[in-house]
Formats: C-alpha cells, structure tokens, sequence
C-alpha cells in the first residue's frame, strides 16, 4: 500500500476524497444504508485490530468477544457517572488494562493452547459477569444516552480510519517489525535483541482497546445490554474469519474480507445459511487463499499496471514490451496450476 501511494500519488487523493464521501454519507443515504455502514465499520475495525496483533505474530487469539463485551459493561456502568466521552474513554482503559493483565499471564503460552486460553477466557467472564448480575439483581443493564445514529455512524468511521492508519504506520516502524519476527520465530527475534514480552503485551492491549471501544459505541443503540449479547463468541470467529480472508498481513486486507461477510450476514440474517457461508469462507481461507484476497488484488494491480495504463491512454499506443492480456494469462495460468495441486492432494 505504500509503494502504491508513494508511486501514483492519485491513488492518495482518491483515498482521501473516499474518506470525505464516507463522512458526508449520513446527508445522503437512507437509515438502512447508515445502519449497514456502522455494522461494517464495527466489524473492519475489529478485524483490523485482530490483524494488527494477530496476524502478525500468528497468535491466534479467540478473545474479542472478551474485550467487546468488557467495553460494552464499562460503557454501561460507566455512563450513568460520567459524560459520554469520559466513559467511552474508559471503556477503551477497560479492554486494555484487562489485556495487560491477561497477556503478562498468558503469552508465554503457544500454538493451540493459547487459543483455547482465549476461547475460555470470554466464556470465563462471561460467567462471572452473569453470576454478579444474579447476585446483584441488575441482569439486564439499561442505557440512557442520546446519542443519534449519525453521531454513532460518525464515532465509528473515526475509529475505523484510525485503526487502519495506525496499522499501517505501525507496520512500517521497528515496533511492527518486531512483530513479524515474533510471527517468523519468536526464539531467533529474542536472540537478536527484541524484548519480546513487552512488544507482545503492549501490542495485545492496544488491539484490546480498540475492540472494547467499538463494543462502547455500538452499545450506545442499544436500549439495554446483559451479558449473553455482550459476550458472544460469535463475534470472535466472526473477526476471525474476515482478517484470514482479506489478509491479515496487510493493514488493508481486514477490510476486504470484513465488508463482504458484513454485506453477505445483512441478506442471510436469521439464516442458518450464514453459517454455511461462513465455513466455506474459512474452507477456502485454509486450502485456496492461504494469505487472503489482499496479496491476489497486489498481483493483479502489478499486472495490468496502472501507470503504464494511463500512459498508453495518454499516446494512444501501448509501452513497448508491456502486454496485459500476457500477464493476466499467465496469472490464470499460475492459478489454475495451483487450484491442480491442491485437487491432486
């Protein structure tokens, strides 16, 4: 993504106009199309965050339904004692403190069982929540803010640029690289001087934070919450699967897979369907597009190369040696090829 920026300056331009359309939406569209936009930008920034830590230190974690619903009950304990800001704020301090907390402890752990660590930790707080929302007679939590559903669309598209931007830039820092040599081996980037501990902590609780802030906003059309909708594992394979599908190894590809499975759950909705769609994503994911849809998008724009395009749109005449119709066959070819050897296997 910054080579593409960097090489065709329009392309930044036209990232920032989408960025002012996006904002200026909610004077155009219907309620239905805000409310399918707050639903996309909840799941891209979850997904992105997931990403962020996740994908590359190849920490799979099943948390998010954690740190979501802790966001949720802060926001709505904490609104009725603060202003709306403060308490969003808080919410975001929640998630991250209780990560903090959760990763000096845990991150030690590898492989399958620190996924099922974090299966059982939102099932764990699940349970505590709910036994304390027994004992204290508070089982449902009601919320009374005026937040408008343009303010919520708002807060979100902030939240959702932000996460991005942040990845991306983190991506490019030591910190990010840090990351990737955890993700490559964690035994050879302490050898060579990463203070993997912290790199690790630090980053699973900044991912944290931002999940339990988009849990706080969403929660804010909401009449009430309990802990059953606060703490829905749901949302952690849901997030899952977008990441892996888009590409969890570039601050843009949570995005491509999150938008399609938002708009495909938006049709399917009350259907079991959805959950076969679901499986089938994460089938294909796992045996047809290992590292996501967002290396395959690279290739095809490196293919038909746009510089070269607008070039011969320019003179009229095609660059000498340069022939999309060559590379996208051989593109096919390569695909093909490789759909082959996995039907062989």
């Amino acid at each position: 993504m910054l080579e593409w920026t960097r090489n065709n300056p329009w392309i930044s331009a036209l990232l920032a106009l989408g960025a002012l359309l996006l904002a200026l939406l909610p004077q155009l569209a219907s309620s239905y199309v805000i409310q399918l936009c707050i639903s996309i930008y909840a799941n891209v920034a979850l997904a992105t965050a997931w990403a962020f830590f996740s994908g590359s230190t190849r920490y799979i974690s099943l948390a998010t339904a954690a740190f979501f619903g802790v966001g949720i009950y802060a926001l709505a304990i904490l609104h009725e004692y603060l202003p709306l800001p403060l308490a969003l704020a808080a919410s975001a301090v929640a998630g991250f403190l209780l990560a903090l907390l959760v990763g000096l402890s845990t991150l030690r752990l590898r492989g399958v069982y620190f996924v099922v660590f974090t299966f059982g930790l939102t099932e764990l707080i699940h349970q505590v929540v709910n036994w304390g929302a027994i004992k204290s007679r508070t089982v449902t939590r009601y919320i009374f803010t005026d937040a408008s559903r343009v303010e919520i669309y708002e807060m979100l598209l902030a939240i959702t640029l932000f996460t991005i931007a942040a990845s991306w830039y983190v991506s490019r820092t030591r910190l990010g690289y840090a990351l990737r040599a955890i993700g490559e081996d964690e035994t050879v980037a302490r050898h060579t001087g990463i203070d993997t501990t912290r790199v690790k902590v630090v980053c699973f609780a900044a991912s944290a934070a931002v999940m339990a802030l988009v849990g706080a906003v969403l929660t804010l059309q909401y009449p009430y919450v309990d802990a059953s909708i606060a703490f829905n594992n749901t949302w952690s394979f849901e997030v899952l699967i977008a990441a892996l599908l888009g590409g969890p190894g570039r601050p843009w590809g949570p995005a491509v897979g999150a938008i399609p499975l938002v708009l495909l759950k938006d049709q399917l909705v009350g259907s079991l369907y959805f959950t076969i769609a679901l499986g089938l994503c994460f089938v294909a994911v796992v045996y047809v597009l290992p590292g996501g849809v967002a290396p395959l998008i690279e290739r095809w724009y490196a293919a038909f190369d746009a510089a070269a395009l607008r070039q011969a749109l320019r003179t009229g005449r095609l660059p000498e040696g340069w022939d999309p119709a060559h590379r996208l066959k051989l593109g096919l070819k390569a695909g093909l090829a490789r759909f082959n050897g996995l039907w062989r296997l």
